[in-house]
């Protein structure tokens, strides 16, 4: 006789009522690593389209310096934030699209640690003694992004 423990994560018989709780873990194991796929890639496309207009992205500044120190000055200014919204649009349309997932989480990897690398090129630009500056609080919530991404990844590594 199994255990109600056991039998609230058995998914192999469908219950005749499911309780919420139930129909939350398979929604979620249904749904979850998609959704989260989808939302990185709006919001990658949305903050990528920013950089394609001069002036328009708050991250500029600091984009475009962390891209020229990267690139060990081979691309820097309006060429760095080009090539930084490009790449950033092109992942999150394939995250969106679930075309070439792997090479779009590949791709995000690299996006992450770029996004992250001015923590450590930049930390006492982005960290005062009044506290994190504006740009800090920017690159801070990609730790979200960072832990979502080992979702979708695992879930499209998984998938093939």
């Amino acid at each position: 006789m199994a255990t109600t423990e056991q039998t609230a994560f058995d998914h192999s018989a469908p219950d005749p009522l499911p309780q919420p709780s139930t129909m939350i873990i398979r929604a979620s194991d249904r749904w979850g690593a998609r959704a989260l796929q989808i939302t990185i890639g709006l919001v990658m496309v949305g903050f990528g389209v920013l950089k394609f207009f001069p002036g328009v992205s708050p991250a500029e500044p600091l984009a475009t310096r962390a891209v020229g120190m990267l690139s060990f000055g081979l691309v820097t200014g309006q060429a760095a934030m080009v090539a930084t919204a490009v790449i950033e649009c092109t992942v999150g349309l394939l995250l969106i699209s679930a075309r070439l997932q792997r090479v779009a989480v590949v791709c995000l990897a690299g996006c992450i640690a770029g996004w992250m690398s001015p923590l450590v090129l930049f930390p006492g630009d982005l960290f005062t003694a009044n506290g994190p500056e504006l740009g800090a609080q920017y690159l801070l919530k990609d730790i979200v992004f960072a832990a979502a991404a080992l979702v979708v990844a695992g879930r499209s590594f998984r998938a093939g």
